[in-house]
């Protein structure tokens, strides 16, 4: 396997007096769609903030491109990577497309405007999460599913080769979800590496990869039909579900199945 397009070496990460992530060491491929699971307070969203350049480092060290990411300037970031949290913006005055665009201002700049490939892109963003029916419409004025889906297509337009995603899927319906994992699958096909949290696991056990987090460290690191990777999940979650194969051949699924 090549070099990591982004890595974390030994990582902790500090929360108050918590390390949240504790000399977590991963790395993330180009073409791989990896998620990220544990139960609450495993530090998930801490990692992938910190891979994002938003929290500080305790001790070790990220590396983007096999550089310190402590070296690469925010323009040069906002090229290779895109971010959204779960916290991103839901009120404002701003048009969707107008949200939308902001995904490839770090193209154009500041006092730049957007060419026709930016356009294009900007376009093509938003019929991929359905939200062009909506496109002049002000985000306060969206539902909770509406907004998530406008703040995907900001991500998306912006076509840089990290994506950085903690709990997107918030707020979609079903469809919407469905639409969100074939856009990933679709994008680690072309090269992305795509990096995301999510709670809901059956939606997880779609990636290529699983980082399986409790307490600050990874217990398991590998593919979800990996048994050994099942065994470890099913464990943190103190055995909650079951791992079920769902269908055959191409439409084989791996499901959650919750134990009541």
């Amino acid at each position: 396997m090549s070099a990591p397009v982004i890595e974390a070496k030994m990582l902790s990460v500090r929360r108050g007096t918590r390390l949240a992530v504790n000399q977590v060491s991963a790395g993330f491929y180009k073409g791989v769609w990896t998620t990220i699971v544990g139960p609450n307070g495993a530090g998930k969203s801490t990692l992938v903030s910190a891979l994002a350049g938003l929290l500080s480092a305790h001790s070790g060290e990220i590396h983007l491109d096999s550089k310190s990411l402590r070296h690469w300037t925010l323009k040069e970031r906002a090229h290779r990577m895109t971010w959204l949290g779960q916290s991103g913006a839901t009120e404002g005055d701003l048009a969707a497309h107008e949200i939308v665009r902001l995904g490839r201002l770090p193209r154009y700049g500041l006092l730049g405007a957007p060419t026709t490939t930016d356009e294009h892109a900007i376009t093509a963003a938003l019929e991929e999460t359905e939200a062009t029916d909506f496109a002049d419409r002000r985000l306060r004025e969206l539902s909770g599913g509406e907004r998530q889906r406008v703040l995907l297509a900001r991500a998306f337009a912006a076509h840089t080769p990290i994506l950085l995603m903690d709990e997107p899927t918030v707020h979609l319906d079903a469809p919407h979800q469905r639409r969100l994992i074939q856009s990933f699958k679709r994008r680690a096909l072309a090269g992305c590496s795509v990096i995301s949290v999510l709670h809901d696991l059956t939606l997880a056990l779609a990636a290529d990869r699983l980082l399986v987090m409790a307490d600050g460290r990874v217990h398991a690191d590998g593919a979800p039909e990996d048994p050994e990777v099942q065994k470890i999940l099913m464990r943190v979650f103190d055995h909650a579900f079951t791992i079920e194969s769902i269908g055959h051949g191409a439409e084989r699924r791996l499901a959650a199945v919750p134990l009541f």
